[in-house]
């Protein structure tokens, strides 16, 4: 990765005075309005904790990411990442939305756009790959930070709860309901079928009284599809988390990474040594379509890293106005 520095691209002196920037985008869709929206504070040096709360609460998107120095100079950035309201140690689309973000800043202002990115976060070092269509940058691929974590099974009952669905609808087909992450940790719910999947609503009170306990905030639904004529396998999704905000999700990239990361481990297609590739198309009820494509691998045995990405695409770009100087935001 190049060491040259990248900081506060595009910036003029007086702006970074003024006002820090912003760019809004759209995650995992290739068109505006898709997608999951994310807003980049791209000269976040010097804000506290709370000032970016606040900030991410006033966006009220899923999340929203702060770009910082990096400890190490052998990474891009530190990207601290916060939901309206609270901070998270990893997500998925605020990793390929930041990425996406900060290559156009770079090839806007001339400069050289390396092949990926190293983001420095509460889970760990995040690497991101950028895609390319030619020249231009379309999305990112980010690699999850963690080896997959997964504990015990939930009860159907109370899984079903939280989606304001009968029991019934919880498969237990492949895996029982169960908190699995590979960075930030999700109750994971197969369903019984799409159908049941567009009638789930969340319930707060069970969330309240289910989720915490199990140390999450959000439930990830999922049902498989039939295999693409290319032989990837394709998952319906959708993730609920009113204990922090966000009624729905559009795209939830750390809660498929690790859905993703389960179903490898589990399945006995599988099992041997191989490559798998997955489309998840998330989004549709809420009138925001989103695909994320993922790879799982195992060698030797061992399940490596998943890797998810997709498209991005630039929707709004503005200054926050009264917090300061704005200061060196990220080296590549």
């Amino acid at each position: 990765m190049t060491q040259a520095r990248v900081a506060a691209a595009g910036a003029s002196g007086a702006a970074a005075r003024t006002g820090r920037r912003y760019r809004t985008v759209d995650v995992f869709s290739e068109r505006a309005f898709g997608g999951n929206p994310l807003a980049v504070v791209l000269d976040a040096a010097g804000l506290t904790a709370a000032q970016m709360q606040a900030i991410a609460a006033e966006f009220n998107y899923a999340e929203t990411t702060f770009v910082l120095p990096p400890a190490d100079a052998r990474h891009t950035a530190q990207v601290r990442i916060f939901t309206p309201r609270s901070e998270v140690p990893f997500a998925g689309h605020p990793n390929v939305g930041t990425a996406f973000v900060l290559a156009r800043e770079l090839q806007a202002t001339g400069q050289a756009v390396p092949d990926s990115f190293a983001f420095e976060e509460g889970a760990g070092v995040v690497p991101v790959r950028l895609l390319r269509q030619g020249d231009e940058v379309v999305g990112a691929e980010l690699e999850a930070p963690r080896p997959l974590t997964q504990g015990a099974p939930v009860a159907r009952a109370d899984a079903a709860a939280c989606l304001s669905l009968p029991e019934a609808s919880i498969s237990a087909r492949t895996h029982a309901p169960l908190v699995a992450s590979v960075g930030l940790p999700f109750l994971v719910a197969e369903l019984a079928s799409r159908d049941e999947l567009a009638r789930a609503r969340p319930d707060a009170a069970a969330h309240a009284r289910v989720l915490p306990p199990l140390g999450v905030d959000a439930i990830y639904a999922y049902v498989a599809a039939p295999a693409g004529q290319d032989g990837a396998r394709i998952l319906h999704a959708r993730m609920f988390a009113p204990l922090d905000g966000i009624a729905e999700d559009p795209a939830t990239g750390s809660a498929t990474a690790a859905t993703l990361a389960l179903l490898t481990d589990l399945e006995p297609a599988c099992a041997d040594d191989g490559e798998w590739h997955w489309r998840v198309h998330q989004g549709d009820e809420m009138g925001r379509p989103s695909l994320m494509a993922g790879v799982t691998s195992r060698r030797a045995g061992q399940q490596a890293p998943v890797r998810l990405g997709g498209h991005c695409a630039p929707v709004m770009s503005g200054t926050l106005l009264g917090l300061g100087d704005g200061g060196d935001a990220l080296r590549g």
